[in-house]
């Protein structure tokens, strides 16, 4: 059946109603369904809209929707209050946490000469297609991937196959696929649909995933310029086609390019959202391309309270910090505890900044201590906050004291740069 709902575009601004309107049809189209499945992501996208989406699936089909699993990866798993603020009016009977070290299953290999080729030569492994067994075993004649295609710093855009060998995937299939992004250069991903990373998940997804019935539910948010959100676009359909309109129209939405390379930018970090550097330093991540040589972040994160969201990965972090890619790709060569956790090797690439720019993070839980035991620097939220008030600050430049800043409300919603950070002057979207 192909695409099943293509609407929206820059000035699009989708009401809750209208958005019901859409999925319902597309779900019409479908035809008769007895066992659905669910996969949105955590409260880490709850901006992705899918929350309402998935509440939206509840009241279509009732009891058939039989279950939902958050796509939380290696993420912690969703508390009580988590899923009644972001999925409001769906059972919380109805939610499985998926363990990304025991609930998968392999579907198939990709072999290391895909690997190999993807790298540039740089890495010669397998990649498992590894997803939670309820995907595979649970009987399903339905299974919704709901998210938000945004730039994202491991796939270039995030979602469609991602949600499901990803979000729902296993520690090896995680690892490596996050490895592969960051040695292939994180900079010349964010923001592609196409690139390494997309085209391993596209072979597993042709190959692993055909017989699942698999239908992707996909929003595009933007911001309005008052500076609340928007829905922009809705896609919806069986293949990759609603994937890539959506990246096409995320890239306008959500990509913003900078005149001059940022001399400060101040980062806020919600703290519903943000509750380790594993999240939060999409701070890092999103704003990287946009710094100028020297230039300062700072990052406010009230929630923020520990480094990794997995316990043996906070280990990680704490122990060999963010020092860059060459001191992080020696210490994967020399530390088997290290090459054996690829995502977290991945984790302190991506966010460190190479040198380049300053980093200061203002965590609400976290010690000066601890900060800089990871190679940031520390500053005191109370005080920062106090200087750069994020109620009082609009989106893009300010002047605060006589200084100008970049401020980003949240992250998780865009990306910035400047185009002398680009191999390109717009990002890649071809197919």
């Amino acid at each position: 059946m192909g695409l099943l709902c293509a609407v929206g575009g820059v000035d699009a601004d989708l009401s809750p109603p209208q958005l019901k309107d859409l999925l319902n049809g597309a779900l019409a189209r479908l035809g008769a369904r007895k066992r659905v499945l669910a996969v949105p992501p955590d409260i880490t996208r709850f901006h992705s809209q899918a929350g309402m989406l998935t509440r939206f699936v509840y009241d279509y089909y009732g009891e058939r929707l039989q279950a939902v699993l958050p796509a939380i990866g290696t993420h912690v798993p969703m508390q009580p209050a988590q899923i009644e603020h972001m999925f409001a009016g769906v059972p919380q009977s109805l939610f499985r946490v998926h363990n990304w070290r025991t609930d998968i299953v392999t579907l198939g290999e990709v072999p290391a000469e895909f690997i190999r080729e993807q790298s540039e030569g740089k890495l010669n492994y397998a990649w498992p297609a590894q997803v939670n067994r309820l995907v595979v075993e649970g009987g399903f004649d339905l299974i919704l991937s709901i998210g938000q295609v945004v730039p994202h710093e491991v796939i270039g855009m995030a979602n469609h196959s991602k949600n499901v060998l990803v979000g729902t995937g296993g520690r090896e299939g995680i690892n490596r696929s996050h490895y592969l992004g960051a040695v292939y250069g994180m900079e010349r991903i964010m923001g592609r649909a196409d690139n390494p990373v997309r085209a391993v998940l596209n072979y597993a997804s042709e190959r692993f995933l055909r017989d699942l019935p698999l239908v992707y539910v996909q929003t595009v948010v933007g911001r309005r310029a008052d500076g609340t959100l928007a829905v922009r676009g809705l896609f919806i359909g069986e293949d990759t086609e609603c994937f890539y309109r959506a990246a096409e129209l995320s890239v306008k939405v959500n990509f913003e390019m900078v005149e001059e390379p940022i001399r400060k930018a101040v980062v806020y970090l919600d703290p519903h959202e943000f509750h380790s550097t594993w999240i939060g330093n999409k701070a890092v991540y999103r704003t990287r391309m946009g710094l100028a040589d020297g230039g300062h972040l700072i990052v406010l994160a009230p929630g923020v309270k520990e480094f990794g969201e997995d316990k043996e990965i906070d280990g990680l972090i704490r122990k060999y910090g963010y020092r860059g890619t060459p001191a992080t790709l020696a210490a994967v060569e020399t530390n088997a505890d290290l090459a054996a956790e690829l995502g977290a090797a991945a984790h302190l690439i991506h966010a460190s900044s190479e040198g380049r720019f300053r980093v200061t993070w203002c965590p609400g839980h976290l010690t000066r201590e601890e900060i800089e035991g990871v190679g940031f620097e520390f500053g005191d939220l109370e005080k920062t906050l106090a200087k750069y008030d994020p109620a009082k600050l609009r989106h893009g430049y300010n002047t605060v004291d006589g200084e100008e800043i970049f401020f980003i409300a949240n992250p998780g919603l865009g990306l910035w740069a400047h185009r002398s950070r680009l191999e390109t002057k717009t990002p890649v979207m071809a197919r």
